[in-house]
């Protein structure tokens, strides 16, 4: 049994929610971000084009875009030091297209040619040895997809103060990326050039202007850290690091040093200015948080979010993103009532560790205004927490692991914009 909304819009009924969510309702009866950005009907006296009057382009040797398909980075830039945003409300699934991955620079993008780039690895070790990209390549080469993220993602929603409305996902979170990475793991070469007994660090250089240098733990570069040289089946990009970058699994992206030129085996942190000066916590009680490295659960609605406009009450799919720098994500879930109730939403396979996983809710909306929010727990029991609980644990004036739940408002006349400082 149907029933009609305004303006004869079909909705769906209790039984035909639960068949749209096995996939066996018809098309078109839940309203997805596709119906919030249809243009206007075109003249039905102008027909258009027929393609099959004319034959089509022929091959070439780059693909592109359809024309109608063209998302873009945010770009922000001070100076030299600068980033640019993944358009998170535009994209699917869960890979990130490698000219959309997230940037963050300290002094812009060195070119580098890959044949005369070389990697030393020296310090307390037996044998200190100096890698060329080509004997990179010779060792046996893993892969994984896995996020990467800015310590200090998220950022332009943590001040109350200064908590903003007019704001995407791109604009608030657009600093997490999720990509197939391939290269050698760490753990072989430090094994091939013999890690001396006392060693607990490793110093990571790169080749960047600001040579940004970052201390991380044996353990880690012993574990499941990477030297990346592949992304999404090709070369990484200039702006990821090519020819090869440091990849930590589930850590900040800053430790994961770029255009890798150095690794110095030691016995304790190197205290660089970036884990001193920056890149540290402060605490409200005076303190400072230091090397905190893992990214903890987080979750954003992409879908609605800011600007779209819902043109109808009805039935709507809630969609967004969870991740966690400790492992899977195993649950999330959505609140329509301003966080008095929630409901699990569907996680959308794959579900892997420290990897973003996409998660949908089909939602009723009544045509009132509403904030609705995520919440995501990982494997080890972390949930997401609000922001009053990360205020309380942390103070308010830390830049950076701003994990929080995110929330959107959606105003009567379906306009979405975001909504923690209603909460607040």
């Amino acid at each position: 049994m149907h029933v009609t909304a305004r303006g004869g819009r079909p909705r769906l009924s209790r039984r035909a929610w639960f068949a749209a969510a096995s996939g066996t309702a018809a098309t078109g009866l839940v309203m997805t971000r596709w119906d919030a950005l249809k243009a206007t009907p075109q003249d039905p006296s102008t027909p258009p084009p027929d393609p099959t009057r004319v034959p089509g382009r022929f091959v070439s040797e780059v693909g592109s875009r359809a024309p109608g398909e063209q998302p873009r980075r945010l770009v922000r830039s001070l100076a030299l030091s600068s980033s640019s945003r993944t358009p998170l409300q535009d994209l699917h699934g869960t890979i990130t297209p490698s000219d959309l991955h997230f940037e963050r620079h300290h002094a812009g993008v060195p070119e580098i040619a890959a044949e005369h780039h070389e990697l030393l690895v020296h310090g307390m070790v037996e044998r200190p040895m100096v890698f060329r990209m080509a004997d990179l390549r010779r060792y046996p080469q893993t892969s994984r997809i896995c996020f990467i993220e800015c310590s200090g993602n998220g950022g332009g929603a943590y001040n109350r103060e200064r908590m903003p409305a007019a704001i995407t996902p791109q604009q608030l979170d657009g600093l997490v990326s999720t990509s197939e990475w391939a290269g050698v793991m760490l753990s072989t070469i430090l094994r091939e050039v013999g890690v001396r007994p006392g060693a607990s660090w490793i110093l990571a250089e790169g080749s960047d202007a600001a040579v940004m240098s970052r201390s991380v733990p044996l353990d880690k570069a012993l574990d499941d850290a990477m030297l990346a040289y592949v992304q999404n089946g090709e070369a990484i990009r200039p702006e990821q690091g090519y020819p090869v970058r440091l990849l930590l699994p589930g850590w900040e992206g800053n430790a994961q040093v770029k255009w890798l030129r150095r690794i110095e085996v030691t016995d304790r942190p190197s205290m660089t200015r970036d884990e001193t000066s920056r890149y540290t916590d402060p605490l409200k009680d005076g303190t400072a948080r230091q090397f905190s490295f893992v990214m903890d659960a987080k979750s954003i609605i992409t879908f609605p979010s800011y600007p779209y406009v819902l043109p109808d009450r009805g039935w709507w799919e809630i969609e967004g993103l969870a991740w966690s720098g400790r492992g899977r994500i195993v649950r999330v879930e959505v609140s329509t009532d301003r966080g008095r109730s929630w409901t699990d939403a569907v996680l959308q396979p794959p579900i892997l560790s420290k990897s973003t996983v996409r998660f949908r809710h089909l939602w009723n909306w009544n045509g009132r205004e509403v904030v609705i929010l995520s919440r995501a727990t990982d494997e080890t029991g972390y949930v997401q927490p609000t922001v009053h609980q990360l205020w309380e644990a942390r103070g308010e004036r830390t830049a950076y692991h701003q994990n929080h739940q995110r929330a959107w408002k959606i105003a009567s006349d379906g306009a979405v914009t975001f909504g923690l400082g209603d909460l607040l």
